[in-house]
């Protein structure tokens, strides 16, 4: 018997008189004085035998498995049956690692578990190693497979949508037929997002009752399966998905898995995400508990597009400048033959008609005004109609003889090969290098089509899914290391790279290029449930917006992307005085609650929802002293004012000053000071009235 435990949670796992893993128990935490039951298994009738309902931790497709495997491969002697028994473990400070081996063939399965004990999240990974003299099939590999008890009450809770509509969540029942949460597309895509919450109808809501949450630490193709087997029990599995994939293990290699973080919290879905978000911050992100606060960012896409010149980003500089922005990005444009998305993307060097001097003079100038530099790339696509693939045709993903697709007039570099790895590391640091930058938005604007690996053997080209994300990964880590105060921001045309895997390489995400102010609330909720708000990029930009025509006001906006990473994305040509103004105001006021919003505890107290008129979010300073409580009015409909918000997360006893975010005088019949336990029983009430309008509320520690 082994048992894992941290933070009220407790995983064991043991092995049986027949020598297979099992699940034995995820969730809650028991005493160590009270016994863990390893349920006995029978068999429930001869269409489905023992092995086949034994909760294995980590099945082989052997047995006649007719659940998810962990793995599943054929042999060179065309045997297609594994059964993996225990051989060995170790324990190695807070890491188990259990060894499985087949009960013929040498080959092994070694399984990694650790758990953090503050969070109680749980870190599996498996690494399977062919020990035979001829290659294996490898055909299905998972990182992991969970196991929770018998029950029909289960609803499962996953992130769904396309560009510009990411981050909606979706609950469904959890039945025998199984539900796939899954990316095809050779990168973690805009549909599905790799992460899971299980909780229980009528017992699990927003603030109670249990949720099994999880998220694969991986930004290519991936799968998580979720299903009931035939004795009720439900059985979640993820890994590489199996779409399309084959890896021929050679005799004496391994190949290791992506790691799975899973966890547990009896506190609904807010605690699960609040305790998510804790580890996330711990033990994910770059620089973890030191990493810096993001900085309030000015970007030139939506004022410029690709007519970048070195005047026309100084003269921006100027006005981002001015209403306190703290770092200036040029977006994309500013290199080779880039004058639309026609051409260029992939010739790497400074454009000298846009730049006769290079990009030191606007540096320069963006230095002087107090902010820092940053540049958009894009580093894995490349244009047809550009020197590099008129060099290198064979660099891009495609099968010889067939069409070679192309989307937004690109293809997509192999960073499987070794030679493109080179070449991409090597231009990115010379850039840096070369230039005072400070960040880079890693950009990647199209899916993979034709996914073949010219000159790599047939029947090894399907190494492609997991070698060009090893890559990738190889060379944001170079990167870094040898540039320690270089910032990355993930994106992939808004939210389709945003995962554990990327996240551990880059300081912020961008969730969505949908920067309307209403639906942002909407994909921040849902972005929300599975990651971090510390991470999590919000622009102000121009209105009418692009992604649907809706008009609606710069305080508006403001309230809207405060709720994050705050950056401006307008024209700050077009801007009048009295915007400058807004800007201004707002851009210092957010600076006053920064710390609490990207660091803090975050509340969902009302998601947005179309049958409702608001929405509000609360984010609690991790010391209590602080707290800001967003209410956002979608539309006054047949109600004059919405009902009062009650705030969570204040300290009971500790009296709170509350005023108004950007100033102003409170509502009539709110009190300047109370406890936060008369605020979280009281409420709150802010007499939104029209379409489109917020408040928000600073509580702040008085003596």
């Amino acid at each position: 018997m082994f048992r894992l435990d941290g933070n009220g949670v407790t995983y064991a796992l043991g092995i049986d008189d027949k020598g297979y893993l099992r699940s034995i128990h995820w969730g809650g935490a028991v005493a160590e004085s009270d016994p863990i039951v390893v349920p006995i298994v029978t068999e429930p009738s001869s269409f489905d035998p023992t092995p086949t309902v034994t909760a294995q931790e980590f099945p082989g497709q052997g047995e006649g498995l007719v659940t998810e495997p962990g793995v599943k491969v054929a042999f060179a002697d065309g045997n297609r049956d594994l059964v993996l028994k225990y051989r060995s473990h170790r324990v190695d400070g807070e890491t188990l690692t259990v060894e499985l081996a087949d009960i013929a063939q040498p080959f092994t399965a070694t399984l990694r578990y650790t758990i953090d004990p503050d969070t109680g999240i749980l870190a599996r990974s498996a690494t399977i190693h062919n020990g035979s003299r001829r290659p294996v099939r490898v055909e299905q590999l998972a990182a992991a497979v969970f196991t929770l008890p018998s029950g029909d009450d289960y609803r499962l809770n996953y992130l769904t949508g396309r560009h510009a509509a990411e981050w909606t969540l979706k609950t469904v029942p959890v039945t025998p037929a199984l539900t796939a949460i899954e990316s095809r597309r050779g990168l973690t895509g805009h549909g599905n997002n790799p992460w899971f919450a299980i909780g229980k109808e009528g017992k699990t809501a927003e603030e109670s009752g249990p949720v099994w949450f999880g998220a694969l630490a991986w930004s290519g193709s991936f799968r998580i399966s979720v299903a009931q087997d035939v004795l009720g029990r439900v059985r979640i599995a993820a890994g590489y998905n199996p779409y399309d994939f084959a890896w021929r293990l050679k005799p004496g290699e391994t190949l290791e898995t992506p790691v799975f973080y899973a966890g547990y919290s009896d506190h609904g879905m807010g605690g699960a995400s609040r305790t998510f978000h804790d580890f996330q911050l711990a033990h994910i992100l770059p620089d973890h508990a030191r990493a810096k606060l993001r900085p309030v960012l000015y970007n030139s896409w939506e004022a410029t597009a690709f007519d970048v010149t070195e005047s026309g980003q100084m003269a921006l500089a100027e006005k981002a400048a001015a209403i306190g922005a703290e770092r200036f990005v040029v977006d994309d444009g500013w290199f080779g033959a880039r004058d639309s998305d026609r051409a260029g993307l992939g010739d790497w060097t400074v454009n000298p008609r846009k730049f006769p001097n290079g990009l030191k003079p606007l540096i320069d100038k963006v230095k002087s005004l107090g902010m820092d530099f940053g540049l958009w790339v894009e580093p894995e696509s490349v244009n047809p109609d550009s020197d590099l693939y008129r060099r290198h045709p064979d660099w891009v993903i495609a099968f010889p003889g067939r069409p070679r697709t192309e989307a937004r007039n690109q293809l997509v570099l192999n960073l499987a090969r070794a030679d493109v790895r080179a070449h991409v590391l090597g231009w990115l640091d010379r850039l840096v290098s070369e230039n005072d930058i400070a960040f880079l938005k890693w950009d990647v604007n199209r899916r993979w089509t034709e996914p073949g690996w010219p000159g790599q053997a047939p029947e090894d080209q399907q190494r492609l899914y997991v070698d060009y994300i090893r890559n990738l990964y190889a060379i944001l880590d170079t990167l870094r290391q040898r540039h320690p105060g270089l910032e990355i921001e993930g994106c992939a045309g808004g939210g389709g790279r945003v995962d554990l895997g990327m996240m551990a390489r880059v300081d912020e995400v961008w969730p969505s290029d949908n920067t309307d102010p209403s639906d942002r609330l909407a994909i921040q909720d849902g972005f929300t449930r599975a990651y971090a708000p510390a991470t999590m990029m919000a622009w102000v930009t121009d209105s009418p917006n692009w992604a649907n025509t809706r008009v609606t006001s710069l305080d508006y906006r403001f309230l809207s992307a405060m709720q994050g990473g705050l950056g401006i994305g307008a024209n700050l040509i077009k801007w009048q005085a009295e915007d400058f103004a807004t800007a201004t105001k707002w851009i210092a006021a957010y600076k006053t609650i920064r710390p609490t919003v990207q660091r803090g505890k975050l509340y969902r107290l009302v998601s947005p929802d179309a049958s409702v008129s608001t929405s509000a979010t609360m984010y609690v300073g991790r010391d209590q002293r602080q707290a800001v409580l967003f209410q956002m009015l979608h539309s006054s409909m047949w109600r004059d004012n919405p009902g009062a918000i009650l705030p969570l997360g204040l300290a009971p006893e500790q009296r709170y000053r509350v005023r108004m975010l950007g100033g102003g005088a409170l509502p009539a019949g709110i009190p300047t000071i109370a406890s936060g336990r008369y605020w979280m029983t009281q409420g709150i009430r802010a007499p939104l009235k029209g379409d489109f309008v917020g408040a928000a509320f600073v509580f702040e520690a008085a003596p």
